[in-house]
């Protein structure tokens, strides 16, 4: 077990006052056998309101609606918690899927359906053909080795780029740029795998590394994979690695486009592109 103190720090600075609308915060982790908040607190600028709920996803969503003006918005969150996932490969999957291909039982089908959808299906052709290397109609795998062959192959043979734009590139892009930032790394992933008729969802959250220097960390994203028998396990398409230890879930969703951290918009006398700063300060606590 870990203790850890995550510091997420956005501000935006206006050239002049704006009207600030609704604006929707998702940094709030999701709470489970593998991580326990012990605090958590939102301090937020300019005047507002705040009401806390949980969406579709069980994602806890705090909206913010601002009661002043202001040429500055500030979001900082600072949290406390104990983060256990230690041994990310200790997990069984059932025996009817520990080899691809399977089919989900009929039970978890109807759940399942909307993660399984694809999101882009122009680019199925291109996607089609970039799977030939991993997996062939007729072929039989284990399907947690092809799931790892595709994760590594991503992290191995494509270059990361962060990028400041919205939205998420299409796989298609991704394959012919050969380049992307974590959350198109995860598109690319999930949508492998709905072609591959595997349930998968976008992860937005943390990656922390305290021990490797202090305060390393960054807001981050990966996909997770629902295997019968160990339920949703998480691929991190950027490292090339099984999430464990080193990630925080803030939200989950089936769209990559979803769940961002911090999300709205401002109504402004004249047109103007305000500047963003993010800031993610991660320290671990030692054991008491």
């Amino acid at each position: 077990m870990r203790r850890l103190q995550i510091r997420h720090v956005t501000t935006y600075r206006y050239a002049e006052a704006v009207t600030l609308l609704p604006h929707k915060l998702i940094l709030r982790p999701r709470e489970g056998h593998d991580v326990h908040i012990e605090s958590a607190n939102l301090a937020i600028y300019p005047a507002h309101r705040l009401q806390w709920q949980r969406d579709m996803y069980d994602n806890s969503v705090a909206l913010a609606t601002f009661t002043e003006p202001g040429d500055r918005l500030s979001i900082d969150s600072r949290l406390i918690l104990q983060h256990y996932e230690d041994q990310p490969l200790d997990f069984l999957v059932a025996d009817y899927a520990v080899r691809y291909p399977f089919r989900y039982d009929l039970a978890e089908q109807a759940d399942l359906y909307a993660y399984i959808v694809p999101i882009f299906a122009p680019d199925e052709p291109l996607l089609s053909q970039w799977l030939e290397s991993f997996w062939k109609s007729g072929q039989v795998v284990e399907t947690y080795l092809l799931l790892e062959w595709i994760n590594k192959a991503i992290a191995t043979g494509f270059t990361y780029q962060q990028r400041e734009e919205p939205g998420v590139q299409t796989p298609a892009a991704t394959l012919a740029k050969r380049t992307g930032s974590c959350r198109d790394f995860a598109a690319l992933f999930i949508e492998a795998c709905h072609y591959l008729g595997l349930a998968a969802r976008f992860v937005s959250g943390y990656l922390c590394m305290p021990t490797s220097n202090e305060n390393a960390g960054a807001t981050h994203a990966w996909s997770e994979v629902y295997l019968p028998g160990a339920g949703w396990k998480g691929f991190d398409s950027t490292s090339g690695q099984v999430v464990g230890n080193d990630h925080i879930a803030l939200a989950v969703g089936r769209h990559p486009e979803s769940v961002p951290p911090v999300s709205g918009a401002f109504l402004s006398a004249s047109p103007q592109w305000p500047v963003m700063r993010v800031r993610v300060e991660v320290s671990g606590i030692p054991a008491q």
